[in-house]
């Protein structure tokens, strides 16, 4: 016989329920579940965050793309280009919050919380794209002689700039370690402040020297600071997306914690996959000859995934012989 367990409730309410599946000979099998799940599990709630920093953000766009225009500064527009997909980052961002914390429906059971997932892999892909026009512009105008450039103007305006976007990068400070989706979102304002200081520097630079063929290689510059912070976001979104291991997970300690409970003699058929950017589930075959461990088992090993490692959606299934044959899709 074959047991299933999943994990507890974020309320820690538990219950057990046993019911029968297509009966095939003395292969029927039992499930017993320890409690709800918590399919939208949100450390905090950042929607006043995403508000203020979308608002700050558009009024600042207008203000740099008009000032860059009427300074002749590449730089100005190239980071106020970047702004404007930053805010649409943000609001990709919020909106995958939002749906997040719908609950499941009959068509989609593990409810939306993947859309954070998508999110994130957005928000990459429009700073490429941003880099990409920046990149463009810049080029060009370094090809045909950069134009004069009014100098103060480009320091006055960037200064704004570190302030805002400072501001807006702190906002989401204390959900950047633990959400990819809240991640994008502070990375994003956190290398606009540092461009915007790069800007600033430019312009005392030119200030002094001349140099207008500097806006442009600040806006270089821009473009390369955007691509390196991006990578990573790129990177780890790219394997949420593809229900990878998340990588504050580690399969090899997973796998070794669980083959070392009492009772269990092996372990197959391990997944660990992402259902959200914070959520992660987990299912494995856990060998017992000794039979059923009871709910006590099930509700200690739900814990100590959750506590250990973040895993708070578990289903656990128990066989008393020498295992069913693991699959060739199977992680072993």
């Amino acid at each position: 016989m074959t047991e299933h367990s999943t994990g507890e409730s974020q309320s820690g309410s538990r219950d057990a329920h046993d019911h029968g599946h297509d009966d095939h000979g003395a292969d029927a099998h039992d499930h017993a579940h320890g409690g709800g799940h918590n399919h939208s599990h949100v450390p905090k709630d950042f929607g006043f965050a995403f508000a203020l920093g979308a608002a700050l953000n558009v009024a600042f766009i207008i203000i740099e793309a008009g000032a860059g225009f009427y300074a002749n500064s590449m730089a100005l527009l190239a980071d106020a280009g970047h702004n404007l997909s930053d805010v649409l980052g943000l609001l990709i961002a919020w909106g995958a919050t939002l749906l997040m914390k719908r609950r499941p429906t009959h068509q989609y059971t593990y409810g939306f919380g993947s859309s954070t997932i998508l999110a994130a892999l957005a928000n990459a892909v429009l700073l490429l794209v941003a880099v990409g026009a920046i990149t463009w512009e810049a080029v060009q105008r370094l090809a045909n002689s950069a134009p004069p450039v009014g100098d103060v103007t480009v320091i006055v305006v960037a200064a704004i700039g570190i302030l805002i976007n400072g501001f807006t990068a702190w906002l989401f400070v204390s959900g950047s370690k633990h959400d990819v989706n809240i991640r994008g979102a502070y990375l994003h304002m956190a290398a606009d402040a540092a461009v915007s200081f790069g800007v600033v520097l430019a312009g005392f630079a030119m200030m002094v020297t001349g140099w207008n063929w500097l806006d442009p290689i600040v806006s270089l510059v821009i473009a390369g600071v955007i691509v390196w912070g991006t990578w990573g976001l790129l990177r780890d979104t790219m394997r949420l997306a593809l229900h990878g291991v998340p990588a504050r997970i580690s399969t090899d300690r997973v796998r070794s914690r669980l083959a070392s409970l009492p009772g269990v003699v092996s372990i197959h058929d391990l997944h660990i996959w992402p259902m959200s950017t914070t959520e992660t589930a987990l299912t494995c075959h856990l060998v017992m000859p000794g039979g059923h461990p009871g709910d006590a088992f099930i509700f200690e090993t739900s814990k100590m995934l959750q506590d250990e490692f973040e895993i708070r959606h578990a289903t656990l299934q128990f066989e008393v012989g020498s295992g069913i044959p693991c699959g060739s899709e199977c992680t072993v």
